[in-house]
């Protein structure tokens, strides 16, 4: 049964929820067209490299903070250090999350969309798609609505159960369409870009940008697995864990890659487009194939999936805190945050095209975000207050709360960890807070 305030059922159903929320459209959006610019395998390389060596244990101590205090991202530093300012850093985990769901939700949206826009066989004409308010401003609505729905449920009722039924669709769909890419002519070009690794291709900024997916593809930073964690009985091994959700959330990254890559260059498409690749390129090239439409309709159906195992975790970051501290219905609060969310999100709706003011708004350097409003919600808390936020937190568990102490929390449960115990006490105090300090500086652009 599930408590008052909730708890996983089992620990496959924490793996594949935490897995879930981390498996988005980072992973199958985000990551291909990264990969493409910057130089295939050996980027691919340095990402899973720093996944091991920053992303897991930064994500431990996330675990450990809500597992120790039961309690949301602010509720948890209250409980270790009441009426502190370093409160603020939970605060801003709540308003990352809330802030990356607005902005979010209406890319998901998109996603949803192209399902119906592949079957019907108008691959093309992606600009009138995203500038058409009525159609968008719909299709945001819906998918929050999904998601509200699924949240609703509860912990285990609802986020565990369908994660349970989302996630190894998402499996299945995906290895369909890596069998399909792999057996196209031509595709062994691609597999070479992406498996075979040129050393020589690595720079300064191919390791800042392999730095940044790993962290951000995890879903650090913004008080998620804070908030998971708190679901977490005391006596689960958080350790094996923390692995299996890394591993799941990889796998699923590198099984993009093995979709994209061999498709485009069997079609002699450049791996290098960009954000576009996914929206433009792709639909273009699954036009081209036989039996290409309905392979694109379900290349488009695991997108959302993807993207709704996100978007419930980001919708429950907020619904815990206000079920948690103000003691608001969960029922209720579930469907408030999804409405205010709608509002917040609408301008970034409107910024492909439907509204002038939008979609130039200008207000931060070109050089920070596009002048559309959705890229500039995108910069401030996709990538800037998630890294603050992660630094912060990476400080408060390593030097406030104590490396020793969240120490004992992952190693309750977790016997073997007593062996890496004085290794991750390092990296948490000194070597993490360091390298998510040099990705906030990169934003900056102060590397160039």
């Amino acid at each position: 049964m599930e408590t008052n305030r909730g708890e996983w059922s089992s620990k496959f159903g924490f793996i594949l929820a935490a897995a879930g929320s981390a498996i988005g459209l980072g992973n199958i959006w985000r990551f291909p067209y990264v990969v493409g610019q910057n130089g295939g395998a050996a980027f691919v390389l340095l990402y899973l490299f720093f996944v091991i060596i920053i992303g897991l244990p930064y994500m431990f101590a996330e675990m450990a903070l809500g597992r120790s205090t039961q309690r949301n991202p602010v509720g948890a530093i209250e409980a270790l250090k009441p009426r502190s300012p370093w409160k603020l850093a939970g605060y801003l985990g709540l308003l990352t999350a809330f802030g990356i769901l607005s902005f979010y939700g209406v890319i998901a949206g998109w996603t949803f969309g192209y399902i119906f826009k592949m079957l019907s066989g108008k691959t093309g004409g992606f600009a009138g798609f995203i500038s058409d308010p009525l159609l968008v401003t719909f299709l945001f609505a819906l998918f929050l609505a999904i998601t509200a729905l699924i949240v609703h449920g509860g912990v285990a009722r609802g986020i565990e159960r369908w994660s349970k039924i989302l996630m190894p669709m998402l499996f299945v769909i995906l290895l369909g369409l890596v069998i399909y890419a792999v057996t196209l002519k031509g595709a062994a070009a691609g597999l070479t870009f992406y498996l075979k690794p040129d050393l020589t291709k690595i720079t300064g900024s191919t390791m800042l940008a392999a730095l940044g997916q790993a962290f951000f593809s995890l879903s650090l930073g913004m008080g998620l697995m804070i908030t998971y964690g708190s679901y977490v009985s005391k006596k689960m091994n958080m350790v094996t864990s923390g692995f299996s959700i890394a591993l799941f959330d990889t796998v699923i990254a590198i099984m993009a890659g093995l979709v994209i890559f061999p498709a485009l260059f069997a079609m002699g498409k450049s791996p290098s487009a960009g954000p576009t690749l996914v929206f433009v390129v792709l639909p273009e090239l699954f036009s081209m194939m036989p039996g290409g439409l309905v392979v694109g309709a379900f290349f488009f159906l695991l997108l959302s999936i993807a993207a709704l195992t996100s978007t419930i975790s980001l919708l429950e970051v907020p619904v815990a805190y206000l079920a948690d501290e103000r003691k608001i219905s969960r029922k209720t609060t579930v469907w408030a945050v999804a409405f205010v969310t709608f509002l917040v999100g609408l301008p970034s709706a409107l910024s492909q095209g439907a509204s002038g003011f939008f979609t130039d708004f200008g207000l931060l350097p070109e050089r920070l975000a596009s002048a559309d409003f959705l890229s500039h919600v995108s910069f401030l808390f996709g990538d800037l207050s998630l890294a603050l936020g992660a630094f912060l937190i990476s400080v408060f568990v390593g030097w406030v709360w104590g490396a020793r102490l969240a120490a004992d929390e992952i190693q309750s449960g977790s016997p073997g960890f007593a062996r890496f115990r004085k290794i991750w006490i390092f990296m948490i105090r000194f070597f993490i807070p360091a390298v998510i300090f040099v990705i906030l500086l990169n934003l900056f652009g102060i590397f160039g």
